[in-house]
């Protein structure tokens, strides 16, 4: 994964085709590691991992958002005129992140991370009827990468893009699942 701005820079440079062409990450991790170990997050997500999430998750304190995840995770249609949060992958995924991070305690100690911003850091949306290039002039201060979802609603995304640099890198995948493990190989 890549952590250093400077790093992420000049493989862009070097390689700019990854700006342009859809499937050269996933491509290029096929040929460092297999096909098996590619597809080992997206086979065992679905048949083991995202229940066991679930699962967990229902033992924490019910925050607004925590319930609203929950919702979208088990394709429940939601109590308020709401729509769901996110589709039902992308929610589970998101509730595994907000299990990964620590619950504020009692006690002050330095600020740690809310759940929300975690979630931000992850995945940001964009209505499909706004401009990319927008989202990516007023971005300030975020980590990379990070999954841009672009759709209709957050439920409803037709096509992901990892944000690197203040770069789009198209991802080949529609699904949240396949454009979330393509940017964790980033």
């Amino acid at each position: 994964m890549l952590h250093d701005p400077q790093q992420s820079a000049d493989i862009l440079q070097t390689f700019p085709r990854f700006l342009d062409m859809k499937g050269l990450i996933l491509q290029d991790f096929l040929l460092m590691f297999g096909a098996e170990t590619a597809s080992r997050f997206l086979g065992k997500w679905e048949t083991g991992f995202k229940d066991k999430v679930i699962q967990e998750a229902r033992a924490l304190r019910e925050t607004p958002l925590l319930k609203k995840l929950l919702t979208s995770a088990l394709n429940e249609k939601p109590d308020t005129a709401d729509e769901p949060e996110w589709d039902s992958n992308m929610a589970s995924l998101l509730v595994f992140l907000h299990l990964l991070t620590p619950q504020p305690a009692g006690r002050k100690r330095p600020k740690k991370i809310s759940v929300r911003e975690a979630t931000d850091h992850l995945v940001k949306f964009q209505k499909s009827c706004q401009s990319l290039e927008d989202h990516l002039r007023t971005t300030e201060g975020n980590p990379q990468p990070y999954l841009l979802a672009s759709g209709t609603s957050k439920a409803q995304v037709s096509s992901f893009y990892i944000v690197l640099d203040r770069k789009l890198l198209p991802c080949q995948s529609c699904t949240s699942l396949g454009a979330f493990e393509i940017c964790c190989e980033i």
